[in-house]
């Protein structure tokens, strides 16, 4: 029987919400070279897949975080997903921006948070953690209290592992890069020879290049 991370990566790729070119790598907005390319908002448009990651998330958070009172989708991945994790559980449900508003209200937080609620964060994507802990720290700073984070699927770089472990936040995620590699050889996307390569990459993505 599949474990559930490889049996969501086989469904994310066969959606082409991961992406894997080994030998044609993408580049990233920070600039970059990637073998591979995540975009989980495309599960938005595939009801099945949408509907299995709003159930496990759920799953998730009532098996680990179940004291949390209201939910959190970090802009502008999550924020779908979120909204129907929140409805599922019949919570509270907000949204983090990356940044505040330019108007009006300059909200950072959309959506009505009280000081002390126990708030669990749902994420699509982990890469560095950057963008993910700015969301954490906002609604600290709104006097709530982080319980967790739920998110689809992480790269696991060594570096947002750090980045969590430091800001004291407990990271659960459906699926992972190391289940991903497993499935796609599995089911034939890859072959053989790109494993090694795959590895290499995340051992330093930073300075990565195809056959260095």
């Amino acid at each position: 029987m599949k474990q559930l991370d490889q049996l969501l990566a086989e469904k994310l790729l066969k959606i082409s919400a991961i992406k894997l070119q080994p030998a044609n790598p993408f580049t990233w907005a920070s600039g970059w070279n990637s073998p591979i390319y995540t975009d989980n908002r495309k599960t938005l448009s595939y009801p099945d897949v949408r509907s299995f990651i709003k159930v496990e998330l759920c799953r998730l958070i009532l098996e680990n975080f179940g004291d949390a009172d209201a939910v959190a989708g970090v802009a502008t991945g999550a924020i779908a997903q979120g909204a129907l994790v929140a409805d599922t559980l019949g919570l509270p449900y907000v949204y983090v921006r990356s940044t505040p508003k330019d108007h009006g209200l300059e909200n950072l937080i959309e959506g009505n948070l009280k000081p002390g609620q126990k708030v669990v964060v749902i994420e699509d994507l982990i890469s560095t953690g950057g963008s993910s802990l700015k969301a954490v720290q906002a609604i600290r700073n709104a006097g709530c209290e982080v319980v967790g984070m739920a998110a689809i699927f992480t790269y696991g770089f060594p570096v947002a592992e750090e980045a969590f472990d430091k800001a004291n936040v407990k990271l659960l995620t459906l699926s992972n890069y190391n289940a991903m590699l497993e499935a796609a050889l599995a089911t034939g996307y890859i072959k053989d020879e790109d494993v090694e390569t795959l590895k290499e990459w995340r051992k330093d993505p930073a300075t990565w290049y195809p056959n260095k």
